[in-house]
């Protein structure tokens, strides 16, 4: 699929045309990665950051933000849970937390790693090389770093660098993981404002450019403390020029994504069933979708990881996530999987270099 017919799919809005999509995708899906519905235990163990992305609600400069950071032990308690409810991967999520050191999240990883089997996902955002290889070798194996748009201009304006830093390529940090032998993901914001629709198309055809093993992608939901947020977006494109932050174009792109990158694995994300509580995040399994993300966050701290108002399941237990996740995987007829649910990507790219 080239650009030109990822563009004309994401202007589509005719329901007919629009479930010929949804069926090639699902159909692509069955195909290439199965009935199988992997779940990952979502730890957000800390909401302090160091950056001021514009569209952020844990950024820096947000004063109204309560922070925290999740204990070592409250973390480990999170992944012998993780174990208990039969997930085979935990994921470690925050900002860009200057508290977690490298040898913060290397003791980490090895105390989970020594009482389960689980895989870990890391996603802490823009680290040096040092962190990055200490937390490979004490036995992370995925990391997820979103790009956020392929738009080099929007994203500077977006994500500025840190205070007194240098200003990072995101590419070149995917690369960099990589390297170092991480399962790696990445990722979009659908609907920022300035983006516009051969941006999105130019984002789809870098996720296959990248060989990405992992891809997250959702709608952008604003947040009332932030200043895209507080300004509504600023008008950076005409309104046949922007993409819409709908449910229905985050849902067009899980099944291009889908269709580009046929062996990846997507995640139903949690911003879309933010937008339709009901049934959202069946619809993003419907559409390409094979991944769902339960959250195991300790309730007293879910509502403080307030990156957008309003998250989904941002006052259930832990339980209560399993179960509704469970409840829906079912639901659809899929089958819950089992194990750490690696990549097929990263499978078949691992056999090639091993032979």
């Amino acid at each position: 699929m080239d650009r030109q017919e990822m563009v004309q799919w994401l202007q589509c809005n005719d329901e007919a045309d629009l479930e010929v999509l949804r069926k090639r995708a699902d159909a692509v899906r069955s195909a290439q990665v199965g009935d199988d519905v992997h779940l990952r235990g979502l730890v957000e163990l800390s909401n302090i950051c160091a950056r001021d992305c514009l569209y952020c609600g844990i950024r820096a400069g947000n004063a109204s933000v309560a922070r925290y950071r999740m204990s070592r032990e409250e973390v480990v308690a999170c992944a012998r849970l993780a174990v208990d409810f039969g997930f085979g991967t935990l994921v470690l999520q925050a900002g860009e937390d200057p508290g977690l050191t490298g040898a913060v999240v290397a003791d980490l990883i090895k105390a989970i790693k020594q009482e389960t089997d689980l895989a870990i996902t890391l996603s802490l955002g823009e680290r040096d090389l040092e962190d990055l290889t200490a937390w490979r070798q004490a036995g992370a194996d995925r990391y997820l770093l979103r790009f956020e748009t392929s738009n080099r201009e929007l994203f500077r304006y977006i994500h500025p660098p840190r205070v007194g830093q240098p200003e990072r390529d995101r590419i070149e940090h995917l690369g960099l993981l990589r390297s170092l032998g991480y399962e790696v993901g990445s990722g979009v914001m659908i609907g920022i404002p300035g983006q516009s629709y051969d941006d999105l198309a130019q984002d789809i055809e870098l996720f296959k450019g990248l060989g990405l093993d992992m891809i997250g992608v959702g709608p952008y939901i604003p947040h009332q403390d932030t200043p895209l947020g507080k300004s509504g977006g600023v008008p950076l494109l005409g309104v046949e020029q922007q993409v819409p932050n709908t449910l229905v174009m985050g849902l067009k792109v899980v099944a291009l994504t889908r269709i580009t990158c046929p062996q990846v694995n997507i995640p139903s994300t949690t911003a879309l069933a933010t937008l339709d509580r009901q049934t959202g995040r069946e619809q993003g399994l419907n559409w390409g979708a094979n991944i769902i993300m339960p959250n195991l966050t300790p309730v007293q701290y879910r509502r403080m990881y307030e990156i957008y108002p309003s998250k989904a399941a941002s006052t259930e237990t832990a339980e209560q996530s399993r179960d509704t996740a469970l409840r829906q995987i079912v639901g659809l007829g899929r089958v819950p999987g089992r194990g750490r649910g690696d990549s097929k990507h990263f499978q078949t790219l691992n056999s090639f270099k091993n032979n």
